[in-house]
């Protein structure tokens, strides 16, 4: 399988850029627009936190190639227009590769990226404890079969797990996909009482997200 990279970069919006001439906003807002959908090879998902996370306006969703793919995309993007009133507020990047824990994955396991989005996406980094990888293979499988159980309790909700080993300062990004957040948020209560939580040392920032095209959301923010 080719490598493929995932980026999830969440961008804050300077508040001063709504009290520019209606215009100028326009104009900027249809520059960004334009960087944000010209990507290819890129694949790029855009989704809205106006109001939902403090200094977060917008998450650009992305999977490529190459890493230095992702690095010129969010480059053209930054200095298009909108994107010279955007700061980098979370960055988070990873790697898709096989899990050594699923033998056969499910629908619920396969990319975030394939088929229809649902409404809502939610990322975060992910650590776990030196303990957990001195562990014997037997003891980690053990653990992850239980977090797979019950996460198979929840079929309308989809993961992402992406490998962050040595590049970015977590261990793996994590991402969820789902038009119920109420389930999510019960999958999420229910995973706390497993046995895997006792090796969990970060999984915040948590970025939930509504799916919307790059065009609604920046009449939203004001374009």
């Amino acid at each position: 399988m080719p490598d493929a990279y995932v980026h999830a970069l969440a961008l804050g919006l300077d508040p001063a850029w709504r009290r520019l001439p209606d215009e100028a906003r326009r104009e900027t807002a249809a520059q960004f627009a334009v960087a944000v959908a010209t990507d290819h090879p890129i694949r790029t998902e855009t989704y809205s936190l106006i109001g939902l996370k403090a200094g977060i306006d917008l998450l650009l969703w992305r999977l490529a190639p190459s890493f230095d793919d992702l690095e010129e995309a969010a480059a053209r993007a930054l200095r298009s227009g909108l994107g010279r009133w955007l700061t980098v507020r979370q960055s988070f990047v990873g790697l898709i590769r096989e899990s050594q824990y699923v033998a056969r994955p499910t629908s619920q396991e396969q990319s975030l990226f394939e088929g229809e989005r649902s409404r809502y996406l939610i990322v975060y980094p992910f650590t776990k404890a030196t303990d957990w990888y001195l562990a014997s293979k037997e003891v980690r499988q053990g653990s992850m079969n239980e977090h797979m159980k019950v996460g198979h309790g929840y079929p309308q909700v989809r993961q992402l797990l992406a490998y962050s080993f040595g590049l970015d300062d977590m261990d793996f990004l994590v991402a969820y996909e789902t038009d119920d957040l109420a389930a999510f948020s019960a999958l999420v209560r229910d995973l706390r009482a497993t046995d895997g939580r006792r090796s969990t040392v970060r999984d915040t920032p948590i970025l939930a997200a509504v799916h919307r095209p790059i065009g609604e959301i920046l009449e939203l923010l004001g374009g």
